[in-house]
């Protein structure tokens, strides 16, 4: 047995769970208000006999007992472990090589917050100092903010913080491999950062592991982030998010913006939610890690960043991170008004010429507004492409379908695909099922022979279905072979993250959609996860041939995909059983509607696989 396996046998998820939230008895379960999002009825519910959670509300998340450590604490897996490993009394062994990565690590926290405290002092109390000082109260900063932010000024000489760091007991190395400090051809080494106001990033635990650095001359870059290092990576670190979480969860969302003083501002003027990118784009480890802490993510965008394509593409990040939910709304019309991702993600656009810096030294109530003004993406999408062309003119409506076709035809779920081709369709002014035909010829079949009637008139939804057993052993072959096989990265959009009910394969599965090389995932891993990562790569499987691989691997993703819908069932049996209110049981078999759509797609799609595998074999080639 892993340690991770002993851990959940010692650590019961109703007790554990219980002392953060206040748990009813529901049957052979327990339900309560949702910690992570606020609520007045309940929709989350802990099932004992799977050791499991699951909110059924806008969380719309799930898991093990790490998967809640790591969402209520905002903690990576790592920490979760530990955590959990230490409340049931298991010791957790560690090889030579796992000790000296830790040290590794703990190093370069070290000498990073060594060097935030360097910095920090040369601001607060040198005569070089003073103008950025001067300046940052110029930029509305006051003194409270630079402290708490512990922003810095790096001296202009060449090895001031390397002398610093090499005086307190840190290698010339390490020094190096914390990007602080740059090698020298002639051998040797020199300050990276010179001259240049200095912003400590932390990560979500509060460990400063890098730093922004803007000049205050002509210098170029005007900005500077520390480069790639064991600890720090600007494409998925989130400035400011150790300090917002708490108000991020307490929000209900998060914004997100796109500078360090535009962050530092709005802390200061009472907007503690807010978070900030390095110069990157929105990318899905940043979605990934709000996620854990709330459903919902706006964008803070001037005017002309809203237009720009580089919107589109978060659309798709948004997706991939976040899935998507089922939640359909049936009229006796058979229109779709709603269907929205498992997380939304809003567009707030600032007025031209503002950046949120600025609007919110103007005026916090106008900063407010344009927050709460915020409309969901891909509405926001169909108005930038709208905008673009004449909507009134027949040339003007085919660029507007064809320019949007490409997204709507991306989305996944059959229903809220289903909802913007009903939007587009009105819009352009043309028939439905011919836009529908146009995009998707399955759709128009789809919306052909899909009806939606009142509410409640299928008893079979209602009917709970019988415990099911989710096959662990098949999460870690399927897993595996991911991880494994060549080409595989070419099927990762047909799994997602969700699929995986334990935590340690869900983590390396989230990795592996970012680096799928073994050798570079291995090392984006916490050190805990090493060794189920290796069982994983040495798991072998019963044929040798390239075929023969690649048909397992995707009967095996139709068996996890399947497993997962069936478990979503027999969820939404229990969540039926224990609902009093009318409305929210009409929500919940408009959901079971979506639902029995995918597994009637996941039961064409096996049996076509099956009838393919059939013709093969008839034909003399299996």
């Amino acid at each position: 047995m892993s340690v991770i396996e002993e851990i959940k046998q010692k650590i019961d998820i109703v007790d554990l769970v219980s002392e953060h939230v206040s748990l009813h008895k529901a049957g052979h379960n327990f339900k309560a208000i949702c910690p992570f999002h606020s609520e007045k009825d309940p929709s989350f519910f802990v099932f004992p006999d799977r050791q499991s959670w699951k909110c059924f509300g806008s969380c719309s998340t799930g898991g093990d007992i790490f998967a809640f450590v790591m969402k209520k604490e905002s903690m990576e897996f790592g920490d979760a472990l530990r955590l959990l490993a230490e409340r049931a009394g298991v010791t957790l062994l560690s090889s030579p090589r796992i000790e000296a990565e830790r040290e590794e690590f703990s190093r370069l926290r070290q000498i990073n917050l060594a060097a935030s405290q360097f910095y920090h002092n040369f601001l607060i109390n040198t005569r070089e100092g003073k103008p950025i000082i001067q300046y940052l109260t110029g930029r509305g900063v006051n003194q409270a903010c630079i402290e708490s932010f512990q922003l810095g000024f790096s001296p202009g000489e060449w090895e001031s913080l390397l002398t610093y760091l090499k005086e307190r007991g840190f290698t010339e190395k390490e020094i190096i491999m914390s990007g602080l400090a740059i090698q020298r051809d002639t051998g040797g080494a020199y300050d990276r950062f010179r001259s240049r106001l200095m912003f400590p990033i932390r990560d979500s635990r509060g460990n400063t592991v890098g730093f922004g650095g803007r000049a205050t001359d002509d210098s170029m870059p005007k900005y500077m982030n520390s480069p790639q290092t064991p600890i720090f990576d600007k494409s998925g670190i989130l400035y400011g998010l150790d300090r917002a979480a708490p108000a991020i969860r307490k929000a209900g969302q998060a914004i997100l913006v796109e500078g360090y003083m535009d962050a530092i501002m709005a802390h200061q003027y009472g907007s503690e939610n807010v978070v900030a990118t390095m110069g990157t784009s929105l990318s899905e480890k940043h979605v990934l890690s709000l996620k854990k802490l709330t459903g919902t993510i706006v964008l803070a965008l001037d005017a002309d960043a809203a237009g720009e394509a580089a919107v589109l593409r978060d659309s798709e990040v948004a997706k991939g991170a976040f899935g998507e939910t089922l939640a359909p709304v049936a009229t006796w019309r058979g229109v779709i008004q709603e269907n929205v991702l498992a997380g939304e993600i809003k567009v707030a656009i600032l007025p031209p010429g503002k950046d949120p810096d600025e609007l919110i030294r103007q005026s916090t109530e106008d900063w407010k507004r344009v927050i709460n003004e915020a409309r969901p993406l891909v509405d926001h999408i169909f108005d930038v492409v709208c905008k673009r062309h004449d909507i009134s003119s027949a040339t003007g409506k085919s660029r507007i379908v064809e320019e949007l076709k490409e997204p709507i035809n991306q989305i996944k779920d059959p229903v809220k695909k289903l909802h913007y081709i009903q939007k587009l369709a009105g819009l352009v002014r043309v028939e439905v099922n011919s836009l529908a035909a146009i995009i998707n010829k399955k759709e128009a079949a789809f919306m052909k022979t899909t009806r939606f009637g009142k509410a409640g008139t299928s008893r079979e939804l209602i009917k709970p279905l019988p415990r099911l057993k989710i096959s662990k052993p098949i999460e870690e072959f399927c897993l595996a072979m991911v991880i494994q096989l060549p080409g595989s990265a070419d099927l990762g959009e047909e799994i997602k993250a969700e699929y995986f009910e334990n935590s340690e394969n869900r983590v390396i599965f989230e990795n592996w959609l970012d680096e799928p090389d073994t050798e570079k995932l291995k090392k984006r891993l916490d050190v805990s996860l090493h060794d189920h990562f290796e069982y994983l790569s040495k798991i072998k499987f019963p044929f040798t041939d390239e075929p023969g691989k690649q048909k397992a691997l995707k009967d095996c993703i139709l068996r996890l995909r399947e497993n997962y819908f069936k478990d979503l069932k027999y969820r939404e049996g229990i969540l039926l059983s224990n609902l009093n209110n009318k409305d929210d049981a009409t929500k919940v078999l408009a959901d079971g509607i979506a639902l029995n759509v995918k597994l009637k797609e996941l039961f064409t799609e096996k049996k076509a696989t099956t009838r393919h595998q059939r013709g093969t074999i008839e034909n003399g080639k299996g």
